[in-house]
């Protein structure tokens, strides 16, 4: 059973990689610099290189949402169930939702349903909370850099009439950005992975809690899986949501998709090294607003955007209740 919730977890990561693809690819796919299977090999890549340069704060952070003593396979089982369902569900509706916050919200349900309220000691409500204030601060972080650094860019180039040639300087510098935000992306979504995979072990006797004292504790077949995992996902690419991150909020140039790409992965290096479990979609979401709004606000489809803002509410709470029902079912094979 401890193998069995192993591959579903690493089947999460999968999904996670081909849902967030379109975080990755989607600007440097709308400008055109790269076709869609350029990019996806691209991004797919440096999702997998992340593991040699960031540290591990983020997996030990999801690894302590629920109390040690109260995992179980059927609780992982359950919460996994419910991340999945509600990336599936949002990729078939086209809608970039947060994996993370799927993740975090498919263990919460299924640790409330496994032992109420008790499952959440003080050290798990604080690495809760810190999750919760970068929900809201992660889109308005990366819409507020992704809005200055484009400012600053038209400022410096505005005496440049041959728009088209500043393009084209800024297409080979969005192979940079969007090699940066992979990184970020492998970096900070991959390890959410690793997290539960170490709570799973830990609490099925696998593993020695210890490791988690230890930002790089964790045995390396779980990090180059978990890595692996979300490349191959990312390499199918979710298509439907390519298209509402890269051409539906808003029209991007390369220089504005620079200026988005490296707006959110700055915010994404600043939160794995302090251990924040952030929502990369969330995070390019908020910076292609940000540089799409530079121009006029009219840029930006705010009716899209507002179907994507309520499915990041709706995340939480949606695969928490799909993960209680789970649990639940588990509990009554069990």
């Amino acid at each position: 059973m401890v193998v069995l919730v192993v591959g579903i977890a690493l089947a999460f990561d999968f999904v996670n990689g081909f849902h967030d693809a379109a975080n990755s690819i989607a600007t440097v796919v709308a400008t055109r610099v790269l076709k869609p299977w350029q990019a996806v090999c691209w991004a797919a890549f440096f999702n997998f290189a992340a593991f040699a340069i960031l540290p591990l704060e983020v997996a030990n952070a999801i690894a302590k949402i629920v109390e040690k003593d109260f995992i179980s396979i059927g609780l992982v089982f359950a919460g996994l169930m419910g991340a999945i369902f509600w990336n599936v569900l949002t990729a078939w509706l086209g809608l970039p939702s947060s994996s993370s916050h799927a993740l975090v919200g498919g263990m919460i349900g299924a640790g409330f349903a496994k032992a109420g309220t008790d499952v959440f000691t003080h050290k798990t409500l604080v690495s809760l909370r810190k999750t919760g204030v970068f929900i809201l601060y992660s889109p308005l972080v990366g819409l507020l850099l992704g809005f200055t650094l484009i400012v600053i860019v038209m400022w410096l180039v505005h005496r440049l009439h041959a728009r088209r040639a500043v393009n084209r300087s800024f297409r080979s510098l969005q192979l940079i950005s969007a090699a940066a935000f992979s990184l970020g992306h492998g970096a900070n979504d991959a390890q959410k992975t690793m997290g539960i995979i170490a709570a799973l072990l830990i609490g099925a006797n696998k593993l020695d809690a210890s490791v988690l004292d230890n930002p790089d504790g964790l045995p390396l077949w779980i990090v180059l899986s978990c890595h692996g995992a979300i490349a191959l996902g990312t390499m199918m690419g979710g298509w439907r949501i390519v298209k509402t991150m890269g051409s539906k909020l808003t029209k991007l140039e390369p220089m504005g998709g620079v200026c988005a790409e490296s707006a959110a992965a700055a915010t994404l290096f600043f939160a794995s090294y302090n251990g924040i479990p952030v929502s990369t979609t969330h995070t390019i979401t908020g910076a292609i607003v940000g540089v799409g709004s530079a121009n006029r606000l009219s840029a930006v489809r705010w009716n899209v955007a507002r179907r994507v803002a309520w499915a990041w509410v709706l995340t939480i709470p949606g695969s928490a209740a799909v993960a209680m029902l789970s649990y639940w079912v588990v509990e009554v094979f069990n």
